[in-house]
């Protein structure tokens, strides 16, 4: 794990935003969207890809490409940012109805991610305990998925933790509207990391690799 580097505060166009969020008015937002899936789909019922796999890369893609979303807080809580950022995903036992928390180191080849997702989901689907990996590491993100309900909206309250920074993200069951397909996504920000510009820009980033799945192929 690299170690986070500090921003710059003399020069970060953010530095009021950041500190109004963080100390005086701390709060977080969610953001509910539906994402056409339809191509993307589409190509995975072609493909021996995991759905849920496929997701988690493009989420963690899109996150990687933007520091707002790699933020975190150094030891004396000044804004720093991770080099990289790894998904911690949750996966489902269904006999004991309660679920897991794994992570996979994020990678640019889909292919090489997928083979590391993929087992991880096998070996611990039957997991008994919250981290069987253990912790996850600090330069992580939150992705669960809720494949039982499809939502239009979903807030999740953390509680006296203004130090997470970094976005979560829950997943929705697929719904068929006038010959699409659609996913709900739920995304939330601290409001001292992001503002709402920079999370519908990731949002659109995401469409985008769902609309365009030819890197399902990696």
């Amino acid at each position: 794990m690299h170690a986070p580097l500090p921003i710059d505060l003399d020069t970060w166009p953010r530095r009021q935003h950041f500190e109004h969020y963080r100390r005086l008015v701390p709060c977080t937002y969610s953001m509910t969207v539906e994402l056409d899936v339809t191509a993307f789909a589409a190509a995975l019922r072609a493909s021996r890809r995991k759905t849920y796999v496929a997701q988690i890369w493009a989420l963690s893609t899109v996150v990687n490409r933007h520091e707002e979303f790699r933020m975190c807080l150094t030891a004396s809580g000044e804004p720093a940012v991770w080099p990289v950022v790894h998904p911690a995903f949750t996966v489902f036992n269904t006999e004991r109805e309660t679920f897991a928390t794994v992570w996979a180191p994020h990678d640019p080849d889909f292919g090489a991610f997928h083979e590391v997702a993929a087992a991880l989901l096998a070996e611990h689907g039957r997991a008994t305990e919250f981290f069987p990996q253990g912790e996850p590491p600090a330069d992580a993100f939150d992705v669960s998925s809720l494949p039982w309900a499809s939502f239009t909206g979903f807030n999740l309250t953390i509680g006296d933790n203004w130090d997470h920074l970094a976005p979560v993200f829950t997943l929705g069951r697929y719904t068929e509207r006038d010959g699409r397909t659609l996913l709900p996504l739920a995304v939330q920000v601290h409001h001292a990391a992001a503002d709402g510009f920079h999370t519908a820009r990731l949002v659109d980033e995401v469409r985008a690799l769902f609309a365009d799945p030819a890197w399902l192929e990696q």
